[in-house]
């Protein structure tokens, strides 16, 4: 039986760990956090990352733990509705499966507990590759051979780094964004709100199924390194950049001062020209972040995960079956890191006229005869195209 380690305890990983055991691996996963990273904004589950939940038979766990998100309205500063797109509108950011990254992080450390090992509070600092074998030493000091070392961490990843030096490169998109939680408050209800200021400034809040709101905020701006301050000197650059423009900075401010789950960091694409190296491999944001913005994180993780634990299980030959894994999930890859033109920045107008064009574009497209126009051009509800090919590696289980 190989013995495989992964390192990263969130999505890419306990994903992929689920489907190592099932092919009859053995597996740990080590978790840098002292504890599940319960955090985070929604997600979807749609595309192949449904199909691959749908195997796990997770489907009707996550449509119970819903954010109860019904839609998104566009506003203005006066937070005035310029534009509303109901979960069912092609042009809804709302997809039918919302779920919080934490409550999905949860159900799949529910489903792996009790067959996969997790180690929480440590984390990889050296790899030694030999002929059979990988040795890894971990900060708690211990030293342990694996057959394989698999990182399935996020965008900063540090084994990933260990393995690959300063092979991978990173696409700076020109923006900044910080996550957090906030207190519901009687503006707030079950539509998402999004809101453009002047300064290349959007807003948005979304409801949780916790009585909570989720905020981001996100901003052009040149790489500043921002990501590597202290938690208050990001709170301090974040409150000095909204502070004063209108709509619900105020509030805002107050909550970032007093926030306890602010994450703030640069919005950037993994660029990495190889996912392995000898014994090592990359999965997640690790080898391919896309960014929040392409729509695509979970669909990536989940579908990778598998194909990756698929291509294991099918060859005793790991170098052949990276290589497998990334032949399949290379052009997937690529197509979702590929943004539209003169994205992220149109959606980003730094000037008041220019917000005023882009509400003008999301009043257009909400007014009553657009909508009509698009539900008869649409017509009826078409199954979504195969993005990528998952293979039934299940059907060779003996």
């Amino acid at each position: 039986m190989k013995k495989i380690l992964v390192s990263g305890g969130s999505i890419a990983g306990p994903t992929l760990a689920y489907w190592l055991h099932k092919y009859g691996f053995d597996v740990t996963i080590v978790e840098r956090s002292p504890e599940l990273r319960l955090g985070g904004q929604n997600i979807d589950v749609k595309g192949p990352a449904l199909e691959v939940i749908r195997k796990m038979g997770l489907e009707e766990q996550i449509r119970a733990a819903n954010t109860t998100e019904i839609g998104i309205r566009f506003v203005n500063v006066e937070n005035e509705v310029i534009g509303e797109f109901p979960v069912e509108s092609p042009l809804s950011m709302t997809q039918e499966l919302e779920i919080l990254r934490g409550d999905l992080v949860q159900i799949l450390y529910k489903h792996t507990k009790d067959n996969v090992k997790y180690i929480f509070g440590d984390y990889i600092t050296a790899l030694n590759q030999h002929t059979d074998n990988i040795s890894v030493t971990f900060s708690s000091g211990k030293t342990e051979d694996f057959d394989l070392a698999i990182s399935a961490e996020g965008i900063g990843s540090q084994t990933r780094k260990l393995a690959f030096g300063d092979e991978i490169k990173f696409k700076y998109l020109g923006i900044y964004t910080a996550y957090l939680t906030i207190k519901k408050t009687n503006t707030d209800s079950r539509w998402a709100r999004w809101c453009n200021t002047a300064g290349g400034i959007v807003f948005v809040l979304r409801p949780d199924n916790y009585g909570k709101t989720r905020a981001s905020v996100t901003f052009l701006s040149p790489e500043m390194g921002y990501e590597k301050l202290s938690d208050d000197e990001k709170k301090n650059i974040l409150i000095e950049k909204i502070k004063n423009v209108g709509w619900e900075a105020e509030r805002l401010v107050k909550e970032i001062q007093d926030s306890e789950d602010l994450y703030f960091e640069r919005v950037s694409q993994v660029k990495a020209p190889k996912w392995s190296n000898g014994r090592v491999c990359l999965t997640g944001d690790a080898a391919y972040c896309a960014t929040p913005i392409a729509g695509k994180g979970v669909d990536l993780s989940v579908s990778g995960a598998y194909i990756l634990a698929g291509e294991l299980f099918k060859t005793n030959d790991h170098k052949q079956a990276f290589q497998n894994y990334e032949n399949r999930m290379r052009p997937y890859v690529k197509s979702s890191q590929k943004l539209p033109p003169g994205v992220p920045r149109i959606v980003y107008p730094t000037s008041k006229v220019g917000v005023a064009i882009l509400n003008g574009f999301f009043s257009f497209f909400g007014s009553k005869p657009v909508k009509n126009i698009m539900t008869v051009f649409s017509g009826k509800k078409k199954e979504p195209k195969q993005e990528i090919e998952l293979p039934d590696y299940e059907g060779q289980l003996n």
